[in-house]
């Protein structure tokens, strides 16, 4: 077994590590990202993919991975794990019809909330209290989940035709010009102090140093890192200020900060 997982913000980094360490404590969980995932994901039959949601849709960062790495699913056992902040629908089902094309078997689908990361809108911001709920909520479901996978019961979130319509009818149609190319959107302000740090975190390697100042190319996948992690605050993408930031890694430590 070995978990994948592509992660803004550490929320989707949080659940496949829990997953899979207890289903297997000795099992490798790895970043999409990092160099070799691909050859690492061939030496194993059972693979669990994660991801966040993006208005019920897979972002084009994972989608592209699955593409270009095609034959490497074939004949493998998969559970797509899909975090959100928002009920998605098929959440999970995005990547799992996708990745049955390329031979897949899907054993399973699971659907995780979690406290939202959108660092430059108002909507869906919570208290601590009720981030922290929404993490125990989530754990709670993941060891239930793992109490039946051992029992033989696979869970099957965002996996049946009626989940679809939802996703579909509910975010995915209506917000698709967002999710379905990776945008050149994302706005770096004068406040940028140049420090370099979005240029090491971005996945895309989207985002370099000009004069001493980040700027944006056309490949954001919306992951929602650098505008979380900016000490000035000067990244934003769908809106124009940071209003909040949440980042699970120093969940534990700070909470939500505003």
């Amino acid at each position: 077994m070995i978990g994948i997982y592509f992660s803004g913000t550490g929320n989707t980094k949080h659940c496949t590590e829990k997953l899979v360490h207890l289903l297997d404590e000795t099992a490798q969980v790895i970043p999409m990202e990092s160099k070799g995932a691909a050859d690492l994901l061939s030496q194993h039959d059972f693979i669990i993919l994660a991801y966040p949601v993006q208005f019920s849709n897979m972002p084009v960062m994972v989608r592209e991975f699955i593409k270009d790495h095609s034959a490497v699913w074939n004949g493998k056992k998969v559970l797509c794990l899909a975090t959100m902040a928002l009920f998605s629908g098929d959440g999970a089902g995005c990547a799992a019809r996708l990745l049955k094309k390329y031979g897949a078997e899907i054993v399973g689908g699971l659907h995780l909330g979690m406290p939202d990361s959108i660092a430059d809108v108002k909507l869906l911001k919570k208290s601590v209290e009720k981030n922290r709920e929404m993490i125990r909520t989530a754990d709670q479901k993941t060891e239930n989940c793992v109490a039946k996978i051992r029992r033989g019961r696979y869970p099957k979130d965002g996996l049946y035709f009626f989940h679809r319509i939802v996703g579909l009818l509910g975010q995915r149609l209506w917000f698709y010009g967002k999710t379905k190319d990776y945008t050149d959107k994302l706005k770096i302000n004068n406040d940028c102090t140049g420090c370099g740090l979005c240029v090491h975190l971005c996945p895309m390697e989207n985002i370099m140093l000009e004069n001493g100042k980040a700027v944006s190319k056309n490949r954001c996948t919306m992951c929602y890192r650098c505008i979380s992690s900016c000490p000035a605050r000067a990244i934003t993408l769908l809106g124009n200020e940071v209003v909040g930031q949440y980042r699970f890694d120093k969940y534990a430590d700070a909470g939500h900060r505003q």
